[in-house]
């Protein structure tokens, strides 16, 4: 069996156009399947339409999350949800298009664990392209791994990758990463990348700075890494410039203290110290909402042929 999973956010009138170009293109290959939607409590109809899909589509199981989650956390609970030996990770949007599912497929009979779509072309905005290529250039920096901006969520996963993913209890969630993670024989291939069908993404700019934010800080230690050899570095520094004032106090070049001068260097190091504390303390505030165990979604509805 092959389950393709999609998370479900705003997508009222692209979901007839969806299930119906995934039921198509699995008959076309000729394996049992099963589509699974999973609504992030999406604020427009979709869950309606949801409801109205599985009435004629038997292959069909939607799941309705109790609030809004987000996405990765969305695609994680679709995935818990999956029983077949493939799974399939798309967005809803109709960017990801389903008829390239097959090639995946057949790809993945290759051989291979993984194999995820590479988006040469990419038909987004400047902005998009360009946040994404910033988000990933600083985040590869961070997390010291190697994640194309060119390869998203979509692709196709073998059960066991899948079991391996959902078994890394991290609170935050970011699926790409995971799969990145736990390794297993990996390949991509190129797809083609439409425009949206309907409406407009719901990254923005300062949701993408928070999910870069969270993520470094729950899978790095390179921000402080950075600040330990930076306050090295201002200890090294204040003790060449102590020994420079010195050699101009003997030679009497120094009549009287600077008073500027020392208040500069208070507020300097004050700083440079809160900005430790405060990072040591985001640290500390990621581990405490780690060690509380909640669950990273909660279903609230399910409808299951």
């Amino acid at each position: 069996m092959i389950s393709i999973v999609s998370p479900v956010y705003r997508a009222e009138k692209i979901l007839p156009l969806l299930v119906s170009e995934i039921s198509k293109l699995a008959q076309k290959i000729g394996q049992e399947y099963e589509i699974i939607l999973v609504d992030d409590r999406s604020p427009d109809n979709s869950w309606e339409v949801m409801k109205l899909l599985t009435e004629t589509n038997t292959n069909l199981k939607i799941y309705r999350l109790s609030r809004n989650f987000g996405q990765h956390a969305t695609i994680m609970a679709g995935l818990s949800k999956a029983s077949g030996e493939w799974i399939v990770v798309m967005d809803c949007d109709m960017q990801d298009q389903p008829k390239e599912i097959e090639k995946l497929y057949q790809k993945a009979l290759e051989g291979y664990d993984v194999v995820l779509a590479r988006r040469e072309v990419r038909i987004d905005s400047f902005f998009k392209r360009s946040c994404s290529k910033i988000f990933y250039k600083v985040f590869n920096y961070f997390a010291g791994i190697e994640i194309n901006n060119e390869i998203a969520n979509f692709g196709i996963y073998n059960k066991k990758v899948i079991e391996s993913v959902l078994n890394i209890k991290d609170n935050i969630k970011f699926f790409p990463l995971f799969v990145n993670w736990v390794g297993y024989t990996t390949t991509s291939v190129s797809v083609e990348h439409s425009s949206r069908e309907e409406g407009k993404s719901s990254y923005n700019f300062s949701r993408l700075i928070s999910l870069a934010f969270n993520v470094i800080i729950s899978f790095s230690d390179k921000p402080l890494k950075i600040f330990v050899g930076f306050g090295a570095a201002i200890s090294c520094l204040s003790v060449l410039v102590a020994l420079f004032f010195a050699v101009r106090f003997f030679e009497g070049k120094i009549t009287e203290p600077g008073f500027s001068s020392l208040i500069l260097s208070i507020w300097f190091l004050s700083g440079v110290v809160i900005s430790c504390i405060g990072i040591v303390g985001i640290y500390l505030g990621k581990t405490f909402n780690q060690t509380k165990n909640r669950p990273v979604f909660i279903i609230d509805e399910a409808y299951e042929s």
